[in-house]
């Protein structure tokens, strides 16, 4: 047991010919390169996750200046408002309210309704 943890401490697993240190040194490049992978791995995963929450975000800062601007266009869409910037300008509001006017068409003849007439 002790030389077993003393040979393994030493590496002697690596250089040593009767334990075919090839297969050992395969599989300790293998495990080396999927750790790398992994690594690489995590670190565009927490990547994407900065980037999405960059996101979520600038999507919370975008919608409140939606409600905001909307808002500030209701008050300015309001008759109020409409009728004060207009009395600066010298136009005031009609004391008279709106008529409908309502146009009656003639009735159009045919073609061939003119002939005959």
């Amino acid at each position: 047991m002790k030389y077993g943890i003393y040979s393994i401490l030493k590496a002697r697993f690596l250089i040593n010919e009767e334990a075919n240190a090839s297969k050992n040194w395969r599989f300790i490049v293998f495990l080396i390169l999927l750790a790398i992978i992994m690594i690489a791995n995590n670190n565009r995963f927490d990547q994407k996750v900065f980037k999405i929450i960059e996101l979520n975000n600038e999507v919370k800062e975008l919608r409140s200046e939606f409600v905001d601007r909307r808002s500030e266009l209701m008050k300015l869409k309001m008759e109020s408002t409409v009728s004060l910037k207009m009395e600066e300008k010298g136009i005031f509001p009609s004391s008279v309210p709106p008529t409908k006017i309502k146009v009656k068409k003639e009735d159009e003849k045919s073609f061939l309704k003119k002939i005959w007439q």
